[in-house]
């Protein structure tokens, strides 16, 4: 399982699959931030075959510290952590990943602490504000239909429809979901990214893989082609999932990993 790692002011859990080996360790940003990061472990198991995986909750969820003043659940309290966390486990320089709303983070961390990260992997997010996906979700029918059941269901599918393509999964993938939602509030809390996100990247000027869903219903896959486009990275798409592909093609998912990060 997991153990509790104390960086003084919290207490993260943290979660390390596969055995430490000469390559950089890949540290994991999950999303959110109102769920542990459980829900990712099936995409990461294939990888930890060969690869040093840590996976932590961020505080005011999961497993880490929790019942935060407001003013301490804050993105740069996220980027702090983990930069601790790194130190804290001796890790050294390491590969980032950023899944959804960790993406951002991961964004804002190699902004702050270009040095830490050899190679990063921005995994079913965007660089974008959120209205830059209004339009293309609004002229999806599938999406829509997707949403009306969610709402039908008065929150208790927790976007299941929406994140996984294969409705038949849907129940598996909220059966990783902690209980428990996190101690964020979404009105409280500030931006992920404070400075231009495409000119971050292109200033961090390391290796940078995007990997999407195809029908990814979270950030619409149409701004993953965009960010490609604006600055220098690699994009893999994986047909017929959606936004939780790693858990839909956990093989695959990770294969992609394995090569950008052998590369």
């Amino acid at each position: 399982m997991g153990e509790l790692v104390d960086l003084g002011d919290v207490t993260l859990y943290v979660r390390e699959l596969g055995r430490r080996r000469a390559e950089p360790s890949v540290v994991v940003l999950h999303g959110g931030p109102d769920v542990g990061h459980g829900y990712l472990v099936p995409g990461f198991e294939p990888l930890a075959r060969d690869h040093h995986v840590v996976m932590f909750d961020f505080r005011g969820c999961g497993r880490s510290s929790r019942g935060l003043p407001v003013d301490e659940l804050q993105p740069e309290y996220v980027v702090r952590d983990t930069s601790r966390l790194i130190e804290r486990l001796g890790l050294g320089e390491v590969d980032l990943v950023g899944f959804s709303t960790g993406g951002r983070a991961a964004m804002q961390f190699v902004d702050v602490h270009p040095d830490q990260v050899r190679r990063l992997v921005l995994a079913s997010t965007s660089a974008y504000p959120l209205k830059d996906a209004a339009p293309y979700l609004a002229d999806w029918p599938e999406y829509q239909r997707r949403r009306r059941i969610e709402d039908e269901a008065n929150g208790v599918l927790r976007n299941s429809t929406v994140f996984v393509w294969d409705l038949d999964r849907a129940p598996e993938y909220l059966q990783l979901l902690s209980p428990d939602l996190g101690d964020w509030s979404e009105e409280h809390t500030k931006e992920w990214i404070t400075r231009d996100p495409e000119q971050i990247l292109r200033d961090f000027a390391r290796p940078i893989l995007i990997l999407h869903g195809e029908k990814d219903m979270g950030f619409p896959v149409q701004l993953a082609h965009r960010l490609h486009q604006a600055v220098p990275s690699q994009l893999q798409v994986i047909p017929n999932t959606a936004h939780m592909c790693h858990f839909e093609q956990p093989e695959t998912w990770s294969n992609h990993l394995r090569t950008f990060l052998a590369g």
